[in-house]
């Protein structure tokens, strides 16, 4: 059995995101799904032989499907059972499994050195309270030679992904104490020099680190709806303000989100990644 190396910051993590498979599927998986064929096509070079793919942090699934129907032998693995259940389930066929899913947290993953072709990580790297060993964990479990990619989001964030944000700090709701901030010892620059170092550090060469900018168009009541069920730490710093503050923040919302509305009534956010893969030295 794996040992728990959970820090605060980790356990906060895991509070703040059980229970929210499904209205993270509804709202915030699409977005982070737009960089999953970039990670695939990290790590899984054409004719390849069905590698042996790890899918870490695998959300609801995107990923790990996505590399199934590539012809991977894919494992999805989730800190949150729930979200394990969701991919599994997602990548059924007439109810019957596609795909082994694992309830697993970095940076102590329940698998031996090697036992991979390839590792994904997308947006996996935010969440956990010691990233450095955390990336160390991934470049672990892939063989010598094997490939790692991860996606994390860029700092500075783009006006998209400040908008639920800004909202809450105008209507005066601030994020509860009793979430512990990550580290600071143990953070690191979310720029593309910040995340090289963090792979190499992991003992990955040939590092590549990109940065990835796009508009991610959603209807603004699907867009609200994340948070409003509580999703990750905004969502759950919104859901834990008094009913008056959070109307308040939703009207704050609305104001906010159309200077982001296109012509067609759709919201244009714009948002900022930056995705880095390496390979595992050989030997």
């Amino acid at each position: 059995m794996a040992t728990d190396l959970a820090t605060p910051f980790d356990r906060s993590e895991r509070q703040i995101w059980r229970g929210s498979a499904d209205a993270y599927a509804r709202s915030f998986a699409h977005l982070c799904a737009h960089l999953a064929p970039d990670l695939l096509d990290a790590v899984l070079a054409d004719g390849d032989r069905t590698p042996r793919l790890l899918d870490v942090g695998t959300g609801t699934g995107t990923v790990a499907l996505g590399a199934h129907e590539r012809g991977a032998d894919v494992v999805a693995c989730d800190a949150d059972p729930g979200m394990v259940a969701a991919a599994v389930a997602s990548a059924g066929v007439g109810g019957a499994p596609r795909l082994p899913g694992v309830v697993a947290a970095l940076p102590a993953l329940p698998f031996a050195d090697g036992s991979f072709d390839a590792v994904t990580a997308g947006f996996v790297l935010n969440h956990v309270g010691r990233p450095r060993a955390a990336a160390t964990e991934l470049a672990r479990v892939v063989r010598p030679g094997g490939r790692v990619a991860a996606t994390i989001w860029a700092a500075p964030p783009a006006a998209g992904q400040t908008l639920v944000g800004r909202a809450l700090a105008a209507a005066g709701i601030e994020r509860p104490a009793s979430f512990p901030a990550l580290d600071r010892d143990d953070d690191f620059p979310r720029t593309v020099d910040g995340l090289a170092e963090v792979l190499r550090g992991a003992g990955l060469v040939d590092v590549v680190v990109e940065e990835r900018r796009w508009e991610h168009r959603v209807d603004a009541d699907t867009w609200w709806a994340g948070p409003a069920s509580g999703v990750a730490t905004t969502g759950k710093t919104l859901t834990s303000a008094a009913p008056e503050a959070q109307a308040s923040a939703r009207a704050h919302f609305e104001r906010l989100a159309d200077e982001l509305r296109a012509d067609d009534g759709l919201l244009a956010l714009p948002h900022v990644a930056l995705l880095g893969y390496g390979q595992r030295l050989h030997g």
